[in-house]
């Protein structure tokens, strides 16, 4: 997978955050940065067509710029516009929320040894036709440069690994335009760590 390849996988995944399933966009984000195209591409579409996930236009043509010659995107629809956001953020959470400070460590130092700026995390209420549940959503911030691919997958892991803790976790690149998912998490969030 080429620099090319990899950017545009990691838009894909961007712009699919918060509309398919929180897993089936980790497992892909894995996949790709595993070099694994073929696996990600299938979960990909798969779960498109499985979850009823609309793409746009854009999005169709960046998923369509990943497949190998000759594969379309049939059985996926394609809409005009993405659908409006189906989460509301919170720095704050219901009392009966898990308690995250396990995972603020990990995520934060785990983000300190990939060169991240700062951690955010928001809570995540969903509205009736979200794809996933409330929840605590990571927010990483990063500089150019960095591959935000590498970057979801060692934090990812490392809170499997140290916590056996499944949390959201998006990658956002500093002074860069987010989609609305991104965007409204991270207006939303408190800074757990900064650099």
């Amino acid at each position: 997978m080429d620099q090319q390849h990899f950017a545009t996988a990691t838009e894909v995944c961007r712009r699919l955050s918060g509309r398919l399933s929180d897993d089936v966009v980790s497992v892909v984000q894995s996949q790709f940065f595993a070099g694994e195209t073929e696996i990600a591409l299938s979960a990909l579409l798969l779960n498109l067509h499985y979850e009823g996930v609309a793409v746009t236009g854009d999005e169709a043509a960046l998923i369509r710029a990943l497949l190998p010659d000759g594969e379309d995107l049939s059985g996926i629809p394609v809409a005009d516009m993405p659908p409006p956001l189906a989460y509301r953020f919170s720095p704050t959470a219901p009392d009966d929320a898990p308690n995250p400070a396990a995972a603020d460590e990990v995520v934060a130092a785990e983000a300190a040894l990939l060169g991240a700026r700062r951690v955010r995390r928001a809570w995540r209420e969903p509205l009736p036709e979200a794809a996933n549940p409330p929840t605590w959503v990571y927010l990483v911030q990063v500089g150019a440069g960095v591959s935000e691919l590498r970057a979801h997958n060692a934090i990812t892991s490392r809170l499997w690994v140290r916590n056996q803790e499944k949390w959201p976790v998006e990658v956002v690149v500093e002074g860069t335009l987010l989609p609305p998912y991104q965007a409204a998490a991270v207006t939303a969030a408190q800074q757990i760590w900064a650099a």
